[in-house]
């Protein structure tokens, strides 16, 4: 509403004086401020605000008149009055210059178009040059108390309790009339006034009176401290003619302000509240309306320390009331009572060190023009003293250094502090309040709400025209921001605190100040104001301002009754001064601001309000009529125009007693009973029915549907007359603003039926509509709408009707500690004053008042239709947890509990378990027993969320049962939703289980839980490394063999919950590894080898270890092929296929088909087709043939080149080739190559490289998913000849080579089955290193594991298992997948070996192992052809075995050997000081 911004101003008085100003009284319009002192009455002008003109009175004449103590303007500023101490009246006649000067005028840089545009008006923005004459005095013989000005006439009220009437004009005695108070009759109601006088005034005098135009009559404060109210019963002020009332049981009133717009009167008490009294219109008694008062719980220091009211003071559009007491401060409520400011408490009474202020005291203060401004005069007496004193020294001390003259101290200088305001656009142009946004305006500056017009959703919907792009080039949408996740609606409204602030041209406002009007459209993107003439409006969209470009257009007229957005017309009320008529006009937003592209329409008379309901526009009129006009736009000519048609008036000055008690008039498509039916949604476009405001009482007209009917097909488009209105009825009292919207919506109809209305003090109310559920016929005795009051924290500027918000603002400060010394500045007394948007949710006000009256039916299809937003939740949780605060911490027994209705509301949505345990959580342990006893016992809620599968809400509702329940029932429960979450892999929620289960055991009941010893699987973990990794594992074995790969340090098995520590052993961590243990041993059984990893990553689990422990038991492998099958469906890996081309191949030869494949088949798992010599380095011109665990031991550098393009090891020779298999119409696979990597040195590229595409149509047999960043060719397929530049492939290799390609799984599988096979080697689980193997047709991982088994520590009925398992496969195989065939046949040799080897049944002894196989340095691998080791020249290499302590994180946290391998091992590795032994534990 009415909001402080910044820190004040201090003007200080030009004329230095001893005299301090103590009365401020400003002139009708505000234009001028007279100030007095003791012998000196000053007149301030406004904009800018400097001083005029001083009239310092001569000691002669302040001797017989005695000091100045009030003054008042005459209403058309020609006279000023002064009361004097002795009794005078002092009239000074305020003259104009005849020249034209002005006493300031601004000064403009040369080439400015103002100077030349506006010769006529330069005095409008100058301080114009004034001079006070002072005429005949009258002397009235007696203290005066109160002067008020009163049309034409002046009065005056004295302390011998007469009532003086003066003309301001003939004031010799003809003029004068005086009425003595103890004649006027005064009763505590008109109808009991005939009886004769009924209050003895004997030697009471008025102290305090004001004039009420709109009541008319006199509010007064009595010298006793009685409030009366004095009416004249003619036309004339006679004794005979006035008739009193006063307000029973108040006897120390102090001060009164009228409210005439809302015919309020509140009156001062010595007590400190301020007390609003309306007159009664039937009796005409005064009855209290509302109390204003600091309440306790926001003031609890000062709310009875205040003294008595000194001053009210209304503001001039009267929607706020500004108090100040004897004990200082300031304070600001809204006209029915909403607190919006007290300089009294917070940041304006304590410094930042919390030491108190002292209130800044207020011997008078006034509104400035349109209320951007307050004048205040603070009392400075106390500290003038201290002051003088230090002066005093000061300038002896000056003087003796110097002999110039002081400069003027400011302390010293008269003092005026301006309060600076922004104020909300609905106090003065109320036909804001249909828009969503809120507008605020200061004297020269706009606040928005809302959001930037490139996050603006298409407003198709509100503008059916504005995809035509306007002449001036503002586009009608910007594309919207791709950062914005919604595009309008709430990101916009409510995603930041900042506000979107728009300056006014600096050219209007010089000559148009002060603005008066502000509208905003409803897509929020155009403004316009209007100030003192014309008006200015502004996009957001070209960020510019459009002004008149004829200026005289602009100052002959002037906006009367506010002004509009309509579509992309501004519509304006106003007075032509040329016609000297009222006009509506329609300016169009993108033509030129010129009345030659204006729609004209004369009105009959003056226009006090307007408003736009779809394509309608309300006028209300200075006769007390309503105006309907239609609005419809033209396209005819170049520039868009809008026709407007009289639709229909409605003479209301039978209900209305004066004009300008209508504060808003609003046209709205909301009805009673008549017409509500789920059928008939249409009549929500109509408009039924209009609201006006009368001095807040808001009154409904609707259109009278009682007479016949004529269907709307029957009538004639051009003669379809409107239905007239029924007689008003009252809907509310106490009302500030009313909401309404024009849009309808099928889901919510609720809230967009529904009519909003701000009630100050009271809060806002809603009038719903009630609808019958399912198309049944309504009850009889239900009302159709409901009015359900509601209370709210923010001031309510504007309503989000589908959105269930309300948007505000909000007063914030921020302290400055300044200079602190004798003289404090205004900065240190003062914070600085913010503006803060806010918003606050309502709906579950609403559905609890339904709730309350018995509505459950109304309240949860309001909530259902709601559902969707989201907040709703926290609806949900608040209504719970108002309830529940009151009902818990209710002193007396509750009859009707709610709390029980609340929680059965709340079961019949989804969220109900959540929102208990959510309200439950915040709320104190003291009101659980209570809260539960309604909703139900948190063991069962417990274990409906894990039916529900809802275990984070489960999670909560443990944390109240450990909490509620002993240690063993939380134990229990525990267990078992840490049971359930590793069932489902929610890992996070596992680590959390895992520490409470210890907090428990260790008997740390009320402290939270320690903090696990587990490492978190973020720093250490198994699939953890592959997210984070730096390297790729695309590339297979071959590449890994060709010596410039190696696995980086970067994970290793972490310590798992059982970490042998000081608490491995308690029975806590046995408790939980055995937990571990059997999810495990579950996940091996089930053979969900891929949950397996995640668990083992995830949770710390010591996968290695435990491995070692079940080699024998659950770590076997029961059934090679289903197996097989598992891992294949579990990782995506596709079962290999043979290409249908190769059986109608043109190789005819069978053994050179083979060939081939067998040459492809080793080009994956070891060898390279590429001749080694065309290599880079010398050093590496080895043979391709090293096994995949030989390239483990390398050093990280090696990698780099390797890592980075992701490509094969022999990107320095090839394009890397992707191979997209495109399948066409013909299903002919296409291949299409990338481009080389970028760091190729070119020198090696071969001449030409290509691939002849098929002539043959083939299927192809599975196209995988060729995913992730690595290339898609993994193995090296590229055969060079050293001879020739040229390769050419026939068919059959092209077909295998796509089909190998299409053989692979996701890159991602490949990385995390070879981690496997990394864990099952160190663990030596055999049986599942032959199963990764076969999936990965790795032969060397193969023949490795079958040259294993020799060991003698192998168990027999291992390798048994391996045997059969492998012949099983073999079956498999020839009869399901032939795909694998040729792999078997690759490994033939060492199947065949193993076969063997089981019938002669080798003596264990007999085994040793030779020492090419043995020893690292050997030159040949366990199954491979010899090779030299060129890292072997270049440092220590890491020892290589089935543990591989190179796999560690970098830097991290290397095992103690004891952990992962066996001690015999160990032992072994420390003698042969690097080499390894396939012994095995």
């Amino acid at each position: 509403m009415y909001f402080l911004t910044g820190w004040p101003r201090r003007l200080l008085c030009p004329l230095r004086s001893e005299e301090e100003p103590f009365h401020i009284q400003p002139s009708s319009q505000r234009f001028y401020f007279g100030v007095l002192s003791e012998t000196q009455l000053s007149i301030w002008f406004s904009r800018p605000s400097v001083l005029i003109v001083s009239y310092i009175e001569s000691a002669k004449a302040a001797a017989q008149f005695g000091f100045y103590q009030k003054a008042e303007w005459k209403p058309d500023d020609s006279m000023i009055a002064v009361a004097t101490a002795k009794g005078y009246i002092l009239l000074f006649d305020v003259l104009g210059r005849g020249d034209d000067k002005s006493l300031y005028e601004p000064v403009y840089p040369k080439g400015s178009p103002r100077v030349r545009a506006t010769p006529g008006y330069k005095e409008e923005q100058c301080a114009p040059a004034l001079s006070l004459e002072m005429k005949k005095p009258v002397d009235l013989e007696a203290p005066i108390t109160s002067l008020r000005s009163l049309q034409e006439d002046l009065l005056v009220c004295t302390a011998d309790g007469y009532l003086h009437v003066l003309h301001w004009d003939g004031l010799g005695s003809n003029g004068r009339k005086a009425i003595c108070l103890s004649t006027i009759p005064f009763s505590l109601d008109l109808q009991s006034a005939r009886g004769g006088p009924s209050l003895d005034l004997e030697g009471v005098y008025i102290r305090c009176m004001e004039y009420c135009v709109t009541l008319d009559g006199f509010a007064v404060v009595l010298s006793d401290g009685r409030l009366g109210f004095i009416t004249p019963l003619s036309n004339t002020i006679t004794a005979d003619q006035l008739q009193g009332v006063w307000a029973a049981d108040v006897n120390d009133g102090t001060c009164v302000a009228v409210n005439n717009k809302y015919r309020l009167m509140a009156f001062g008490c010595a007590s400190g509240s301020v007390l609003v009294y309306m007159i009664d219109t039937t009796t005409g008694s005064m009855q209290l309306s509302h109390k204003l008062e600091l309440t306790p719980k926001h003031y609890p220091d000062i709310y009875n320390k205040t003294g008595p009211v000194k001053l009210i003071c209304w503001s001039p559009d009267y929607s706020v009331v500004m108090v100040t007491w004897e004990c200082g401060g300031l304070s600001l409520w809204s006209v029915f009572g909403a607190h919006l400011i007290c300089t009294l408490g917070e940041d304006f009474a304590y410094r930042s060190d919390g030491t108190k202020k002292e209130p800044v005291k207020i011997s008078s203060m006034s509104w400035g023009a349109e209320g951007y401004h307050l004048w205040v005069l603070p009392i400075k007496q106390e500290r003038r003293e201290q002051q003088q004193e230090e002066e005093a020294e000061q300038q002896q001390k000056q003087e003796e250094e110097e002999e110039m003259a002081t400069p003027p101290q400011p302390s010293l200088q008269a003092g005026i502090l301006q309060f600076h305001f922004i104020k909300s656009a609905l106090t003065v142009n109320p036909c804001t309040s249909n828009q969503e946004q809120v507008l605020l305006h200061g004297e020269d500056r706009l606040y928005l709400t809302c959001g930037d017009p490139s996050q603006v959703h298409s407003a198709a919907d509100t503008h059916p025209h504005t995809h035509l792009h306007p002449p001036d080039g503002s586009p009608p949408h910007q594309p919207p921001d791709p950062d914005s996740s919604l595009s309008q609606g709430l990101s916009t409204l409510l995603g930041h605190k900042h506000w979107h602030v728009v300056q006014i041209h600096s050219t209007y406002l010089e000559s148009n100040w002060p603005i008066r009007f502000a509208a905003i459209d409803t897509a929020g993107q155009c403004m316009a104001v209007a100030g003192r003439r014309g008006f200015a409006h502004y996009s957001l969209f070209t960020r510019k301002w459009k002004l008149f470009g004829n200026i005289t257009q602009e100052q002959n007229m002037t906006v009367t009754g506010g002004l509009a957005w309509w579509k992309d017309f501004v519509v304006v009320a106003c007075y032509n001064y040329i016609d000297q008529q009222e006009q509506l006009r329609l300016y169009q937003r993108s033509s030129n601001l010129d009345n030659a592209f204006a729609s004209v329409t004369k009105l009959h008379s003056d226009t006090l309000l307007l408003n736009v309901f779809r394509d309608m526009v309300i006028v209300f009129r200075a006769d007390c009529s309503i105006c309907l006009y239609s609005l419809e736009r033209r396209n005819d000519s170049p520039h868009p125009t809008a026709s407007v048609e009289l639709l229909q008036e409605v003479s209301m000055s039978r209900y209305i007693p004066h004009p300008a008690l209508v504060v808003s008039v609003t046209l709205t498509s909301v009805r009673t009973e008549t017409g509500i039916t789920l059928k008939a949604p249409q009549q929500a476009c109509m408009a039924e029915s209009i609201m006006l405001n009368l001095a807040g009482q808001l009154i409904m007209l609707q259109r009278d549907r009682s007479g016949p009917q004529v269907r709307e097909k029957e009538t004639p488009a051009n003669n379809k007359k409107l239905l007239p209105f029924c007689p008003p009825v009252v809907l509310a009292q106490c009302v500030e603003n009313v909401w309404t919207t024009c849009r309808s919506n099928r889901k919510k109809r609720h809230l967009l039926e529904a009519l909003w209305l701000s009630c100050g003090e009271a809060g806002m109310k809603v009038w719903l509509p009630l609808f019958p559920r399912d198309h049944r016929k309504p009850h009889s005795f239900l009302s159709r709408r409901i009015m359900l009051p509601f209370h709210i924290n923010i001031y309510p500027l504007a309503v989000l009707f589908e959105d269930a918000l309300v948007l505000g603002a909000t007063n914030e400060t921020v302290l400055y500690d300044g200079l602190q010394g004798a003289a404090e500045p205004l900065e240190a007394l003062f914070p600085y004053c913010t503006v803060e948007r806010t918003s606050q949710i309502y709906l579950h006000h609403i559905l609890r008042q339904l709730l309350v009256r018995n509505l459950g039916e109304q309240a949860l299809m309001l909530a259902q239709s709601c559902a969707s937003l989201p907040y709703f939740p926290h609806v949900m949780e608040l209504m719970v947890h108002v309830v529940l605060e009151e009902e818990a911490t209710s002193r007396e027994p509750i009859p009707d509990p709610l709390l029980p209705t609340v929680a059965k509301f709340i079961t019949e949505f989804p969220l109900f378990l959540q929102t208990i345990v959510h309200c439950a959580r915040k709320t104190e342990y003291a009101l659980w027993n209570y809260l539960f006893a309604a909703v139900g016992n948190p063991k069962d809620l417990f274990e409906e969320c894990l039916m529900a599968q809802d275990l984070d809400t489960a999670a909560s509702y443990l944390i109240i049962l450990q909490s509620m329940e002993v240690p063993a029932v939380s134990r229990q429960h525990a267990t078992l939703l840490f049971n359930t979450a590793l069932e489902q892999g929610k890992w996070d929620l596992c680590r959390h289980m895992i520490r409470f289960l210890k907090a428990i055991g260790s008997g740390e009941m009320d402290t939270p839980p320690p903090t696990p010893t587990t490492q978190e699987p973020s720093s250490t973990g198994g699939f953890e490394f592959f997210r984070n990794r730096s390297i790729s594992l695309s590339q297979s074995a071959d590449t890994i063999a060709m010596g410039k790969f190696n696995l980086q340090k970067t994970f290793s098995m972490p310590s798992g919950p059982s970490s042998r520590g000081r608490d491995g052993e308690c029975p806590e961590n046995m408790y939980i590894d055995m937990m571990l243990w059997r999810h495990a041993r579950h996940l091996l059984e089930q053979v969900r080898l891929r949950d397996l990893g995640c668990f083992s990553a995830q949770l710390g689990f010591e996968l290695i270890g435990w491995l070692c422990r079940e080699r024998n038991r659950v770590a076997r492998v029961e059934d090679f092929v289903s197996a097989l099958k598992r891992l294949h469906k579990d990782f995506l890996w596709p079962f290999p296929v043979i290409p249908g081309g190769s059986i109608s191949s043109p190789l005819k030869n069978g053994r050179c088909r083979t060939v081939l494949s067998t040459r492809l088949l080793k080009s994956q798992s070891a060898d390279s087709l590429l001749n080694s010599d065309m290599d880079t380095a010398p050093s590496r011109a080895a043979s391709s043939n090293n096994t995949w665990l030989d390239g483990l031991g390398q050093r990280s550098k090696d990698m780099d080149a390797a890592s980075s393009s992701h490509s094969n090891q022999h990107s320095p020779q090839t394009h890397d080739a992707f191979l997209s298999l495109l399948t066409s119409k013909g299903n002919q696979a296409r291949t299409a190559f990338s481009n080389p990597p970028e760091d190729m040195p070119l020198s090696y590229s071969p001449s030409a490289f290509f691939l002849t595409p098929p002539v043959e149509e083939y299927s192809v047999g599975s196209a995988t998913d060729l995913t992730e960043t690595s290339s898609v060719v993994d193995g090296d397929w590229t055969m060079v000849d050293e001879s020739s530049s040229t390769l050419s492939l026939s068919q059959a290799e092209l077909e295998h080579i796509s089909m190998e390609l299409a053989n692979k799984g996701p890159h991602k599988s490949q990385v995390q089955l070879r981690y496997l096979l990394h864990v099952f080697m160190e663990a030596g689980c055999l049986e599942w290193c032959v199963v990764i193997g076969l999936i990965l047709r790795d032969a060397n991982v193969i023949k490795q594991v079958i040259g294993f088994l020799d060991s003698p520590e192998v168990p027999q009925d291992t390798v048994q298992s391996v045997q059969s398992g492998l012949l099983a496969v073999d079956t498999w195989v020839s009869t399901d997948c032939l795909g694998y065939k040729p792999f078997l046949n690759l490994i033939q040799p060492q199947l065949q070996d193993l076969m063997d080897s089981a019938a002669e049944q080798v003596q264990p002894e007999a085994f040793q192992p030779s020492s090419q196989s043995s020893k690292l340095g050997g030159s040949e691998g366990p199954g491979g052809a010899a090779a030299p080791r060129p890292e072997d020249g270049r440092g220590a290499t890491a020892p290589l075995g089935l543990a591989l302590p190179s796999l560690e994180p970098a830097g991290g946290f290397p095992r103690p050997p004891s952990e992962d391998c066996p001690p015999e091992q160990t032992e072994e590795l420390g003698e042969d000081e690097g080499a390894y032994d396939c012994t095995l534990s």
